[in-house]
């Protein structure tokens, strides 16, 4: 029969995939409410470059005439995050809940009898996100880092078109881009990228907080928290090295290795798709006596874990052109010829090598060899 921790980890996939779904339609409602202030914007930007003819351009009045379009851009990301706040504390709270009763419904009531399941809250949740940054920020100062970028990106493009002697209507059309293109060739692509980036990595985050707190919360029955990375060619190099592998519950110290856990799954770098599953202890390990729970009960509580497929068995059933895309094609040629192995591409501390660190480890081994 299936173990709890087998089916732990079946459903924390499952559920991943169903959470990159609900990524993309906040970050297509999102992006969408941003687009409908670029049109106040360039009409704003354009009566304000009307107001100032090329002969009379100064770096000065351009600052001054740009107050209103400064106001439109800081009060559309305002609304940005005030929406993407509201996804989030949904989000924390429906995750602390989903936690919740995937673990009741799983362990056995033998098990929850002496250790019943300690519940959070949304708020918990969502307050604990809110408060931990991820990639070096907290998710209130990303939103305030790209308004002010967009502005910054609005501001040079003005000053060049007029350096280039453009017209009214082209800088604009510069900043904003074509209806044709659906406005992708303008500059205000790239923050709406930034943007779209950070709202998929608030989402990873806040569902990767909610895990943690309900896992810390719960800490007497778990033993470890597995990381879990999604396996096909765009997985990362820094996830690659770490699906399957076992940390701690409240220090996320490794478990037999020696790879750190860093931000963790979700959180590791921008767009991370990776999450992680409760490892329970074993009914021996939590001291159940064996006559108060079935032989079913206790086959399904022996604190092991499935057998899954690792990135690198998984890697290793690719076709060939899928390898050398994710190895690149020098490494692919090491691998292939066998003189390397997933895990050669790494350093100790699960650092992704470059090519030249990897001869030059090589060169060492073959010294010491030769000594």
């Amino acid at each position: 029969m299936a173990t709890v921790n087998s089916l732990l980890e079946n459903e924390h996939v499952a559920h991943a995939v169903s959470l990159e779904q609900y990524k993309l339609g906040v970050v297509r409602r999102i992006i969408a409410q941003l687009n409908r202030s670029d049109a106040s914007l360039a009409a704003a930007l354009t009566e304000a470059l009307e107001r100032m003819p090329a002969e009379s351009f100064t770096v000065e009045r351009l600052e001054l005439l740009l107050d209103e379009v400064r106001s439109i851009n800081a009060q559309a990301y305002a609304q940005v995050s005030k929406a993407l706040q509201a996804d989030l504390n949904e989000l924390a709270g429906y995750e602390a809940s989903w936690q919740q009763t995937l673990l009741e419904k799983l362990v056995p009531q033998p098990v929850q009898v002496r250790f019943p399941v300690v519940s959070i809250s949304g708020e918990q949740a969502y307050a604990a996100a809110m408060s931990r940054p991820f990639q070096g920020r907290l998710l209130r100062d990303w939103s305030k880092s790209i308004e002010a970028d967009r502005m910054v990106k609005v501001r040079n493009a003005v000053r060049t078109g007029y350096l280039e002697g453009k017209t009214t209507d082209q800088i604009v059309r510069s900043i904003r881009g074509t209806r044709a293109t659906g406005y992708a060739d303008g500059f205000l692509e790239r923050p709406r990228k930034d943007l779209a980036a950070v709202i998929r990595t608030a989402v990873s985050h806040t569902a990767a907080t909610a895990r943690q707190e309900f896992s810390k919360a719960n800490a007497e029955i778990l033993k470890a928290e597995r990381w879990i990375s999604t396996l096909d060619d765009g997985t990362s190099a820094p996830c690659r090295i770490r699906d399957q592998l076992q940390f701690e519950v409240l220090t996320h110290k490794p478990i037999k290795h020696h790879i750190p856990w860093l931000q963790g799954p979700g959180r590791l770098h921008f767009n991370c798709r990776s999450t992680s599953s409760p490892v329970t202890k074993s009914w021996r390990e939590l001291g159940i006596p064996i006559d108060e729970m079935t032989p079913g009960q206790r086959a399904s509580m022996d604190g092991t874990v499935s057998a899954e497929l690792n990135y690198s068995a998984w890697l290793d059933n690719q076709p060939d052109e899928r390898k050398a895309h994710v190895l690149g094609r020098e490494r692919y040629k090491l691998y292939k010829a066998g003189k390397l192995a997933l895990e050669d591409f790494y350093s100790p501390s699960g650092e992704w090598l470059t090519l030249d660190q990897i001869k030059a480890r090589d060169a060492q081994a073959f010294a010491k060899m030769a000594a």
